[in-house]
């Protein structure tokens, strides 16, 4: 009795003891195919997974700008096996819609900003206006709206910013659910005007199909010389940038957490994953736990600055 008493003991020892991780991960992604999130969880997952031992099921948990993905993990066990990608809207929704059903500060452990991106002023090629000063001269006289990849993601607010606080025009808001809907949008002329994020509509631009009439960054993108930033088209402070991150739900062990951000940064700096991000033009950010989370804390209060001074309103 006692030999069998110790076996099962063994054994529940060493199913307690079994190294992280032991099963697949999952990674919910908050926006659809074809945006910066999904880019980068599918360009990252199968490294991932080589790297910790374990397969990365992607899964798209699309719905209220990101939201929906973000109130699911909140809620899953604190164990490492349900991380969320989320894009910079996550420093955003707190603040723009209320009951956003989670504290940015309190309800996860940012795992690593794996890379970011500056937000593009687009327009359909055949659209007149060549700059951006000739898209708003047409803004003061012609009903006209502008595409971004929701409510809440740093395009929208770019945009709110630069048409409605800074350039005193109107141009209505129109939300699609990703950065890849919006590009298409744009693409197919409804609207012709958008706000996106550098990756969804750099294959259009690329193309001839889309043209970028100014980049959100502090200096020209490698990959669109020819486009001025805002500052150098007179709009300066608006360096605003699209990132994408890795977070699990607050109560996850520290060491859990750690395992994951090391896997992150080793797979974000991987010579052949880190020239295919900067092909998206995306600059690789990702950088250890602590730095990490500082850095979210200061997004979580930039952007929750400029939706109350921009007045932005869920649409």
């Amino acid at each position: 009795m006692k030999t069998v008493l110790g076996l099962l003991l063994l054994v529940a020892g060493t199913a307690f003891a079994q190294p992280y991780p032991s099963k697949p991960i999952r990674v919910a992604v908050a926006f659809p195919p074809g945006g910066p999130v999904d880019i980068i969880a599918r360009l990252m997952g199968p490294k991932l997974g080589d790297l910790l031992g374990q397969s990365i099921v992607v899964e798209n948990v699309v719905g209220a700008g990101g939201n929906m993905a973000t109130a699911r993990v909140a809620k899953a066990p604190a164990d490492g096996y349900t991380m969320l990608a989320h894009s910079s809207a996550y420093a955003v929704n707190p603040t723009l819609i209320p009951n956003a059903g989670y504290d940015g500060e309190k309800d996860f452990i940012p795992i690593a900003i794996v890379a970011s991106q500056p937000n593009l002023i687009v327009v359909h090629a055949d659209f007149p206006a060549k700059t951006l000063a000739e898209l708003l001269t047409r803004a003061r006289t012609d009903k006209l709206a502008f595409a971004s990849a929701g409510n809440g993601t740093t395009p929208h607010l770019t945009g709110e910013n630069l048409f409605k606080l800074r350039a005193k025009v109107d141009i209505t808001h129109i939300p699609f659910k990703g950065g890849g809907p919006a590009a298409a949008a744009v693409l197919g002329g409804q609207p012709p005007v958008g706000v996106i994020a550098g990756s969804a509509p750099l294959p259009h631009i690329k193309a001839g199909k889309i043209r970028a009439l100014a980049v959100s960054s502090a200096r020209r993108v490698a990959s669109l010389p020819d486009v001025p930033t805002l500052t150098e088209l007179g709009y300066p402070g608006m360096e605003d940038y699209t990132w994408v991150g890795f977070f699990v739900p607050a109560g996850t062990p520290p060491e859990i957490a750690q395992k994951l951000n090391d896997a992150v940064l080793r797979v974000a700096n991987d010579p052949l994953i880190k020239e295919r991000l900067e092909s998206l033009a995306f600059d690789v950010t990702a950088a250890p736990l602590g730095e990490t989370a500082a850095y979210v804390k200061s997004e979580l209060a930039k952007w929750g600055k400029v939706v109350r001074d921009v007045g932005a309103k869920v649409d």
